[in-house]
């Protein structure tokens, strides 16, 4: 009974799946080939491309149907006028859902120098709540230490944005252990947000590598550094697995105050091989329980 539970959770958060790409020339067509229209997918913002690099790939990809959701990394737009215009662009595009991280802009462009004064604007601007541009709000949760954050700043953070908030993003973690402790004590501080568990797909080391030249040069040494633990992990013979992190994860995923509400699955562009794994995955689970074993 137990594996049959399991089961139907990890079926249930593959169906609800988002994917996060990076805002490159090619990157249209990837998701265009490659994923059904009305699929999530979520555009990064980094200071080399600008936010403009954001803001028109998720104006083409609603246009073809998909469920786009902008990154409005709050230390790259200037105030509260142009988060003003941004909105209103979003919004004629069909845009319904936004994801804030502060993001990684040195020194900020303007009066933001974090997320939380950024949807505070958002909010007097009329969203998320009661009424406005917005239906959902995304806000980054940190399950290991911030490289840049103390632990203590970044849990206050999260307190405080809450409330501006409709849902939480894990930021990548490869510890199961780590995951679930860290889910049992965001619910016991009553934070009570529906929760996106944040994993990279199945990433080629060397196309990661060749990947994080396309975003800059200063960039991507940021991105490097950032993601180093990802390399080494996916590169380890025998090493980092999506699915065996979720299938030792997801016993936590049944308790009744998890509320784990889907994947946020970081493909560094390769949407194609993802979407392979993602719905190999779902036909493995529909066929037989003993693919948990």
């Amino acid at each position: 009974m137990r594996n049959k539970a399991l089961a139907a959770v990890l079926r249930d958060l593959l169906g609800r799946a988002r994917y996060e790409v990076l805002p490159t020339t090619s990157c249209e067509a990837l998701v265009a080939d490659n994923l059904p229209p009305g699929f999530t997918v979520t555009i990064t913002a980094s200071p080399s491309k600008g936010l403009e690099a954001t803001l028109d790939l998720a104006e083409r990809l609603a246009r073809r149907g998909f469920d786009a959701v902008p990154h409005l990394a709050a230390r790259m737009v200037r105030g509260r006028g142009e988060l003003a215009e941004i909105c209103q662009r979003l919004t004629a595009a069909g845009i319904t859902t936004v994801f804030v991280p502060a993001g990684d802009a040195d020194p900020p462009a303007g009066d933001y120098d974090g997320a939380l004064d950024l949807l505070r604007d958002l909010a007097e601007l009329g969203g998320p709540f009661p009424t406005g541009p917005f239906q959902d709000v995304g806000i980054t949760g940190y399950p290991e230490s911030h490289p840049a954050i103390h632990d203590d700043l970044t849990i206050q953070a999260m307190w405080d944005k809450r409330r501006f908030a409709t849902q939480l993003v894990s930021n990548l973690t490869f510890d199961p252990d780590i995951l679930q402790t860290w889910i049992r004590r965001l619910r016991a501080r009553g934070i009570t947000l529906p929760l996106l568990i944040g994993i990279p797909g199945p990433v080629d080391r060397t196309r990661l590598l060749a990947m994080s030249t396309k975003i800059g040069v200063g960039e991507s040494t940021r991105f490097l550094v950032k993601h180093r633990r990802t390399l080494t992990r996916l590169a380890a013979p025998g090493g980092f697995t999506g699915e065996r992190f979720l299938q030792r994860s997801a016993p936590a995923f049944l308790a009744e105050n998890a509320r784990v509400a889907g994947l946020h699955v970081f493909t560094f562009n390769q949407v194609a091989e993802t979407e392979r794994w993602r719905q190999d995955w779902l036909r493995r689970l529909g066929g037989s329980v003993a693919a948990l074993s």
